[in-house]
């Protein structure tokens, strides 16, 4: 058996789920959604008072688009606390990073997100994700360095297993460029 090129590696990521479907930590509820709006200034009576949202065709109050992957967000602990070891869970998304951390592409940045909301969500509804790789570019060169577009595909569903969004995430994972930098003089020094 031949050794797989790094290329061959890369390419077997495609088409590939990065990790086993999750559900938010809470349902959607009306606290979270009221911090929200009150954050993000929106006043929108659809999301906090039950009449207009009534009013308006819906069967009570709902959620923000906007707040779709807030339902599946980790937080903090999670985020720093590596998955617990002999469990069996894989996580494909470390392994990606790992894949092209070996590369080199060490760094990232978000290029895009587009969403697509197909319901909104209401008090009580489950959100999970499921993410799925659909493309890693061939390397391009940037102005950040070398790099390769990874995008994926993050699909939520409620409960039933419903499609409530779809949102297609692309960054990019880049060589920084090297930058030619004249070393430092000190004053008085020819």
């Amino acid at each position: 058996m031949t050794a797989r090129t790094y290329e061959e590696r890369l390419a077997g990521f495609v088409g590939r789920t990065l990790n086993a479907t999750r559900f938010g930590p809470d349902p959607v509820n009306v606290p979270m959604i009221r911090h929200w709006v009150e954050a993000m200034d929106d006043a929108n009576p659809i999301y906090l008072d039950e009449a207009s949202a009534r009013a308006n065709g819906r069967e009570g109050v709902v959620a923000p688009a906007s707040m779709t992957q807030a339902w599946v967000m980790r937080g903090y602990a999670a985020t720093v606390r590596p998955t617990a070891a002999g469990t069996g869970e894989v996580d494909g998304a470390r392994e990606l990073v790992d894949l092209l951390d070996e590369g080199g592409y060490t760094s990232v940045v978000a290029t895009d997100s587009d969403f697509e909301f197909v319901r909104e969500l209401r008090p009580g509804d489950r959100v999970s994700l499921e993410e799925v790789v659909e493309d890693i570019s061939a390397e391009k060169r940037t102005g950040l360095g070398a790099g390769r577009f990874v995008t994926t595909l993050k699909i939520y569903r409620d409960a039933d297993g419903e499609v409530v969004a779809t949102q297609r995430w692309r960054t990019l994972r880049f060589r920084p460029a090297q930058h030619d930098v004249a070393p430092a003089t000190h004053e008085g020094e020819n």
